[in-house]
């Protein structure tokens, strides 16, 4: 006991923390923006393949097209390109699926064989996609499908923000149903 209070006497100064590189501070930047979390789902060589997102966003009615960004460096990148897709809307309780197609495996997903492409179960939503069109986003793609056919359920949406899972409870009500 007195070798660590004499370690605590001789308490050497703190290492200055070093500055975040602008990419830190624009990633921290836009890890305040809270998104929901989804898996890019496709067939392709030896079976069904995913990759967890957390940009995907709606884009049109007429005809009905979905946006979703991945990485360039993803290793399934390249596969997911030119083929039918879906995307699956992950709930609060699919965290392990979520990390299961962002480079953690853990125990296999159950799959279901859609119409177009594979789908997971237990989302809270799906959409079944055929290729529309995708643009060089910098060291991401945008890849736009056009919506074949899709479901939703009720459900707590897996969330992302800060940088780590969160929950996004639609059953309580925020600020804005005071107004």
């Amino acid at each position: 006991m007195d070798r660590f209070v004499d370690q605590l006497r001789v308490r050497s100064e703190p290492r200055p923390l070093r500055e975040p590189t602008e990419r830190e501070r624009l990633r921290t930047a836009f890890s305040r923006f809270p998104t929901g979390v989804c898996v890019v789902a496709f067939e392709a060589e030896g079976g069904p393949r995913g990759i967890t997102v957390n940009s995907f966003t709606s884009v049109s009615f007429d005809p009905p097209l979905l946006l979703v960004s991945i990485q360039r460096s993803a290793s399934s990148h390249d596969l997911l390109l030119d083929r039918p897709f879906s995307v699956n809307v992950l709930g609060s309780s699919q965290e392990d699926v979520a990390w299961h197609f962002a480079g953690r495996p853990n125990a296999s997903p159950v799959w279901i064989e859609g119409a177009e492409t594979p789908r997971l179960a237990g989302v809270l939503a799906w959409f079944e996609c055929t290729p529309w069109a995708h643009y060089d986003g910098g060291d991401h793609t945008l890849v736009l499908g056009e919506i074949q056919s899709f479901s939703s359920r009720r459900g707590d949406p897996l969330g992302f923000n800060g940088s780590r899972f969160t929950e996004i409870s639609e059953t309580v009500l925020g600020r804005e149903h005071l107004i």
